[in-house]
């Protein structure tokens, strides 16, 4: 095998070509396009007009809002019971060990 039948590497280096021969900014150009037209056809077959749209959206993110706001408060209130609860059961379980103690000292 000879050396003039080996690709030429340092020549390929700079060249923006895929295996297939397509170059990499055709697919972008390719991508962009697909992306304006989709877009075009978002707006001409769109059920309503935007300001319809837009309202409707604020209003599902302003349910949104209240609902996980609610949720925070549900678990901050009963995280603080649990609180509460774990910290009473601490003092009594204190309470005991220092009277075993005192029994033992005794």
């Amino acid at each position: 095998m000879k050396n003039e039948d080996l690709p030429d590497e340092a020549s390929n280096a700079g060249d923006l070509t895929s295996p297939s021969g397509r170059s990499t900014a055709g697919f972008v150009a390719g991508v962009l396009f697909g992306a304006f037209l989709g877009a075009g056809f978002a707006l001409l077959f769109a059920p309503e007009r935007g300001e319809k749209t837009r309202g409707r959206l604020r209003r599902r993110m302003r349910s949104l809002q209240d609902d996980a706001l609610e949720g925070i408060d549900r678990a901050g209130s009963r995280t603080r019971k649990e609180l509460q609860r774990r910290q009473r059961r601490i003092r009594a379980e204190l309470a005991r060990a220092r009277a075993r103690a005192e029994r033992a000292l005794e």
